[in-house]
């Protein structure tokens, strides 16, 4: 469980790229935007995923900060009052995106995976009924190293101009993380079995890479 007091918080952004801007874009997250974003007081990691299949929009990152204080810091807001020409450029490309502000009231299980299941639950919060029986069903599934839930934030869960709005949904979400593919998607299958949610309803997707805020060179 996570402590009680100061809940960590993640900011989650899912989002397609075209093809033929797509090496751009992988550069610029790479060389440019984890290490501004990570550089910010309060974030403590970020991590890029790519997708397994092509039913949904292919990269996603995660970025942990220690409470939700650090999204209405100055220092945030400076971030994002001055952008550089290349991010502005990306954030053009972006198509299709999500941007959500999540607390994390619940994490079980240390290490980061090589996979991760992506279980988008339909609901903007998860009762604890559904929680232990989500818990129950991946505990003793060999190659699961945690489980968390992600629950919105509304008020800082602002869009980025790429999001249709129109039917904008905010909804919790259960992470897996994993050490492999296999462990994963049987994973994401007895969580959506368990809770009664369709097939498209959970993802798995890679580890392209993180970035952790000890990891940068002292300013």
């Amino acid at each position: 469980m996570t402590q009680a007091g100061r809940q960590p918080m993640e900011l989650f952004v899912w989002t397609d790229i075209d093809p033929e801007h797509e090496e751009d874009f992988n550069r610029w997250y790479d060389r440019e935007h984890m290490q501004e974003r990570v550089s910010i007081p309060g974030f403590r990691w970020a991590r890029r995923y790519r997708a397994l299949s092509d039913q949904a929009r292919r990269y996603l990152a995660l970025y942990r900060v220690e409470g939700r204080d650090v999204f209405t810091s100055e220092a945030y807001r400076e971030a994002f009052k001055h952008q550089t020409a290349w991010s502005n450029r990306n954030f053009g490309r972006m198509h299709n995106t999500q941007r959500r502000v999540l607390g994390v009231p619940f994490s079980e299980g240390t290490g980061t995976g090589g996979t991760i299941g992506l279980i988008s639950t339909g609901a903007s919060a998860l009762t604890q009924e559904a929680l232990t029986a989500a818990l129950a069903a991946v505990d003793q599934l060999n190659g699961v190293i945690g489980i968390r839930c992600l629950e919105p934030d509304p008020e800082l869960s602002t869009p980025l101009p790429s999001e249709d709005t129109t039917n904008r949904k905010l909804e919790a979400y259960l992470v897996l993380e994993a050490r492999a593919e296999p462990a994963a998607s049987k994973a994401v299958q007895a969580v959506l079995d368990t809770l009664e949610l369709s097939r498209q309803q959970g993802l798995v997707f890679s580890l392209l890479w993180e970035l952790r805020a000890e990891d940068l060179p002292p300013i």
